[in-house]
């Protein structure tokens, strides 16, 4: 591979506090995620600059007259990508080969925008992967290309109902079902899931947390960012041929930090609001400065009472298996403490939470103002610009009593966020119920400063 070596890139990466880099290990970590496919190619580049004409009439009539640069930037648009901080002429969220073949990385769930601006490690609000593989493999079929696993596996394994949203953890449940303790390929029956979608944190807390995922059942380490590798091609020997590169993700994700709240903050009424949040909210998710705490603290779902479905959805088998396998330092002398029966969500650190619109775990919230006021969130909504609402704190949507008619163009009907669907509650979390009208306005200003 070849390292950054360049002192422009690494200045530029510096320079939007993308990295907090004290040796070249994390940088090291970012060209793995960006330069090195470890999964099997997606699609070619040739197919890409096709899928134009897979989209629905009136955008294809207008895509017809466009220059391809503007189509890719529709696409782009369309499908939540965003370009390389450092190479805009490729994709952030796909590594693209010198012969152009395009691999899904991490970053298109954690490399999304911060309100119009790439942000690599933000939470990708925007991905829309379902549709771009349908699309995809629309236009491979009208091409000639062969299919990839992501064109036949999101025929049984839906990747994200709603745009912004993910249902890896389910594919990961899937892989790992046909792997032993070692990671050899053993061939099994596929088991039957609860698909659900998922909001995917951001990265730039990562250095706080103790465990993954949001019921916190695996303990931290660079193996366990492998496991999405799992496919049949991957090989135990590949796995551990490749942990130093993930020994070097791992540093990088720990590097990186939140955006400044980049608007005025009203001082006094931040200062009221710090005071508020120290007695009602930091038992859970901390306190912050220089000298802050996390308590990486499980909150039971009988108390949080925030949407079940994720927490069910994953089996005691299932996390077990993972436990006793080589992602978890299974029979090693760092053998990791693996939560088989978690009885409820961690409540996640809140840096930069201004940013990382919308909240709860399924994404089902789109601004603060709802956190704190659970008679706020609406029941459907949907996302109407990348501009930050100053006010609500979080994104700028539009409001339904009822869902919208269908349209043609399925990527608009995943714009809409429908709480009233499995896995998509927006209940719980009531706290804010605790504070008045004042205190809550007080509360949402401090959270700015986060």
């Amino acid at each position: 591979m070849h390292y950054f070596n360049s002192v422009f890139a690494f200045s530029l990466l510096i320079g939007n506090h993308l990295l907090f880099a004290d040796d070249l290990s994390t940088l090291r970590g970012y060209e793995v995620l960006t330069e090195l496919p470890v999964l099997s190619s997606d699609f070619h580049q040739s197919t890409f600059d096709q899928i134009w004409k897979s989209w629905p009439t009136d955008l294809r009539d207008q895509a017809e007259s466009m220059s391809p640069g503007e189509r890719t930037s529709v696409a782009y648009q369309r499908y939540g990508l965003t370009q390389r901080p450092d190479l805009k002429t490729k994709p952030l969220q796909y590594v693209v080969s010198e012969n152009g073949n395009w691999t899904m990385n991490c970053f298109a769930c954690h490399g999304g925008t911060v309100y119009g601006t790439s942000y690599p490690g933000a939470p990708n609000n925007q991905i829309a992967l379902q549709t771009l593989t349908e699309e995809i493999r629309a236009t491979k079929f009208r091409v000639g290309a062969p299919l990839s696993r992501m064109d036949i596996g999101s025929l049984i394994v839906p990747l994200g109902t709603t745009n912004g949203t993910t249902n890896a953890v389910v594919f990961g449940m899937g892989l790992m079902n046909q792997r032993d303790t070692e990671l050899n390929y053993v061939p099994a029956p596929p088991k039957g899931f609860t698909h659900h979608d998922m909001d995917a944190p951001p990265w730039w807390y990562f250095y706080k947390r103790e465990r993954l995922y949001i019921d916190g059942f695996a303990e931290k380490g660079h193996r366990g960012l492998m496991q999405f590798m799992l496919i049949p091609e991957n090989g135990p020997d590949f796995f551990r041929e490749h942990e130093q590169d993930f020994q070097d993700v791992y540093a990088y994700i720990s590097s990186l930090r939140p955006p400044e709240y980049p608007h005025h903050v009203q001082t006094n009424l931040a200062e009221a609001g710090r005071k508020l949040f120290s007695n009602h909210c930091a038992e859970c998710h901390g306190t912050y400065g220089d000298s802050w705490t996390y308590p990486n603290r499980r909150v039971p779902i009988e108390e949080i009472q925030t949407d079940p479905v994720r927490l069910l959805a994953l089996n005691e088998e299932g996390r077990a298996k993972y436990g006793e396998s080589w992602f978890a330092h299974f029979g090693e002398q760092d053998e990791q403490v693996t939560v088989a029966r978690p009885n409820g969500y961690v409540a996640p650190p809140l840096d930069g939470i201004w940013a990382s619109a919308p909240y709860f775990h399924n994404g089902s919230v789109p601004t603060l103002w709802g956190i704190l006021r659970p008679e706020a969130r609406p029941l459907i909504w949907r996302r109407t610009s990348d501009q930050f609402d100053e006010t609500k704190v979080g994104l700028t949507v539009e409001t339904f009593d009822k869902k919208p008619t269908p349209v043609k163009d399925v990527a608009k009907n995943r714009s809409v966020f429908d709480t009233r669907i499995k896995g998509k509650g927006n209940q719980g979390h009531s706290y804010g119920e605790n504070l008045d009208n004042q205190e809550k306005i007080s509360v949402l200003e401090y959270l700015k400063t986060l």
